[in-house]
């Protein structure tokens, strides 16, 4: 979702041959494919050159954050070109805000180009990098179980980093303690648009504490050690030095301290509502001793024409006659 948060999803779905995971159809319109070097790309002829632009870019991306620059090879992108081809893809499993779907277990990801989204500029390159940053992970780790909240959260970084516009909602909730816990994130990732932008921006926020503590080298060795050791608990204390739970409470004291109460009024609606109507009562103020002031000083000139001075006179003024 924009959002500066990305609304990228993974999704789980019926099997199918991963050999050939795209149909020829979809929503009664063929589906051709365009060849990149990184990645194949199916599309109606109407969506042809769009198709082409997304080829260059998946073509040009820089190497994902702590993984091989292969990654992901082979992808497949799907460029639906309405909604119904949109669901018949994913099997209609995501909710109906989403921007891009990931699906890691055919290395294909979804994205919508008959929903005025665009796929090659803005929020839509964002997704596609999110989507991306998805398959790429996925690859790397084969068959191990990703926590949500690090998935989508290193999706984010990889996308574009972390929303610190967005950063003050993060003291809000966990100030009064409605910030979901990781495991919760792990267990249900929500379905409604507002709290799935929470989460997005909580998993966004964790990881890029952890890249900021440790770097893209200490990803790339956390990420090392879970695929050969098969333990991300045991791969993340290895290489950060901290269980998960600890990582949990470093990283809420670390959001509270980083983004206090000022933050959060600055980044507030209401605050610069009040700020405005405080310079707009100085202002009015101001104008109104001026104006006091301006008429005190009038008020002591003389005149243009005094009462006491005759213009058709010759007798000199201030001589009596």
């Amino acid at each position: 979702m924009a959002v500066a948060v990305v609304a990228g999803l993974t999704a789980s779905v019926d099997a199918q041959d991963a050999s050939d995971p795209v149909p020829d159809s979809l929503d009664g319109l063929a589906y051709v494919a365009t060849r990149s070097q990184r990645a194949v790309i199916y599309h109606t002829n109407g969506d042809r050159l769009v198709a082409r632009r997304v080829g260059e870019l998946v073509d040009g991306f820089a190497a994902l954050p702590g993984l091989p620059p292969s990654m992901p090879e082979g992808a497949h992108i799907v460029l639906a070109h309405s909604p119904a081809a949109f669901d018949e893809m994913t099997g209609g499993v995501v909710p109906e805000w989403r921007a891009g779907v990931a699906i890691p277990s055919w290395n294909v990801l979804v994205m919508p180009t008959g929903e005025g989204v665009r796929v090659v500029a803005g929020a839509g390159l964002r997704t596609l990098r999110h989507e991306w940053a998805h398959l790429g992970l996925a690859a790397y780790l084969g068959d191990l179980r990703i926590p949500r909240w690090f998935n989508e959260g290193y999706a984010q970084w990889a996308s574009g980093g972390f929303d610190v516009a967005g950063s003050w909602r993060l003291r809000v909730l966990i100030a009064r303690g409605r910030a979901p816990e990781m495991e919760d994130l792990t267990l249900r990732w929500p379905t409604d648009r507002q709290e799935a932008r929470t989460a997005y921006l909580l998993a966004a926020s964790a990881v890029t504490y952890v890249l900021e503590a440790g770097g893209e080298a200490g990803l790339a060795t956390f990420l090392e050690r879970w695929r050969t050791g098969r333990s991300f608990d045991d791969a993340f204390r290895d290489t950060f030095g901290v269980t998960l739970g600890q990582f949990e409470e470093d990283w809420k004291k670390h959001v509270r301290r980083r983004y206090g109460w000022l933050f959060v009024l600055s980044h507030s609606a209401v605050f610069w509502l009040l700020l405005a109507l405080v310079l707009l009562f100085m202002v009015r103020g101001r104008q109104t001793r001026n104006r006091e002031k301006m008429a005190r000083l009038r008020a002591g000139e003389l005149p243009d024409a005094p009462a006491w001075w005759d213009p058709d006179s010759t007798d000199p003024v201030g001589e009596e006659s």
